[in-house]
């Protein structure tokens, strides 16, 4: 018997005839086999003349379902770095702010994803700017800012920054930045990320003063950056890197922990960087062995002469 061509969907005309097992068998097979095609392959048609009309309609709907996470994901993001700044804007009064005002001012017709608004606003406060939000009044939602010295835990490099957990936080996040895309960012993605945070690169901020001065000036003459031209770029680009205090001062991991705490995963979410980030601390444990190792050399060495 033969095998049925299930891909194409067509009848089996020998069926009636074997069935049967005479000639009258295979005469009928013979008509059904010049009845149906016609009628199946016309159906054939219509079938594949109505597919790509589905076809078109579905990736129709996929891109409009794509473009609508897009901008809601957009509107997120906005909305979390507009209600930071009313955070800190309301913090400079030093008086309470309510989840009433949070929705009225900023958060709008998002009033249904408050949680998550506010955790992440929570989380860009105390990683970037140094202030933790703390909920005092439960019944009545009322929040209150508290400044922390201290952004991360255990920051010698602070002192270098004179203290200021804010400008240590922006740093952290240009770092990140730097890091995350590939060792090098360019300009104008630097002013891209201080417009997603709410940021202004030439426009007076209460707690950075002018941002775009504080980076070139500040960061970059410190050499925490670096800041060069990109080569055969017409018209000029410029781009951003790590500069030889942050190398010396600032671990990646620690950076690259920083970036994930901000995005709730786990450092080896981004395998590439985990990895570039394990071989230097691997480096800085051989470097600072060599260090004490030479420091005791040169401890014996002096301890010596004076016993002569």
């Amino acid at each position: 018997m033969l095998q049925t061509p299930e891909s194409r969907g067509l009848p089996v005309p020998q069926a009636e005839g074997e069935k049967d097992g005479g000639h009258d068998g295979e005469t009928r097979a013979r008509t059904a086999s010049q009845e149906r095609p016609k009628e199946e392959l016309g159906a054939g048609r219509e079938e594949g003349a109505a597919e790509p009309a589905l076809t078109r309609k579905g990736a129709r709907a996929l891109a409009a379902k794509a473009l609508a996470r897009r901008r809601a994901c957009r509107r997120m993001n906005r909305t979390v770095a507009e209600l930071v700044q009313f955070l800190l804007v309301k913090d400079k009064k030093k008086s309470p702010i309510t989840r009433s005002e949070m929705v009225k001012y900023v958060i709008g017709d998002l009033k249904a994803l408050f949680p998550d608004i506010i955790a992440r606003a929570a989380e860009h406060l105390r990683y970037v700017f140094g202030f933790e939000l703390k909920q005092f009044d439960r019944k009545h939602h009322t929040y209150i800012l508290i400044n922390k010295l201290k952004p991360l835990e255990e920051e010698e490099e602070e002192e270098d920054l004179g203290g200021d957990g804010p400008r240590l936080g922006l740093l952290m996040m240009i770092l990140g930045l730097i890091y995350m895309r590939g060792n090098r960012a360019r300009e104008a993605q630097v002013w891209e990320m201080l417009h997603r945070l709410g940021m202004q690169p030439s426009k007076y901020h209460f707690l950075f003063g002018y941002p775009k001065r504080l980076i070139m000036e500040d960061f970059v003459q410190q050499r925490y950056l670096s800041y060069r031209r990109v080569p055969h770029t017409s018209p000029p680009e410029y781009e951003f890197s790590w500069g030889p205090r942050s190398n010396l001062e600032i671990s990646k991991m620690k950076v690259l922990g920083f970036v994930a705490k901000l995005h709730k995963k786990e450092p080896q979410h981004w395998p590439v960087q985990y990895r570039e980030a394990l071989a230097d601390e691997a480096d800085r444990a051989r470097a600072k062995a060599r260090a004490e190792a030479s420091m005791r050399a040169r401890a014996s060495a002096r301890a010596g002469i004076h016993l002569w």
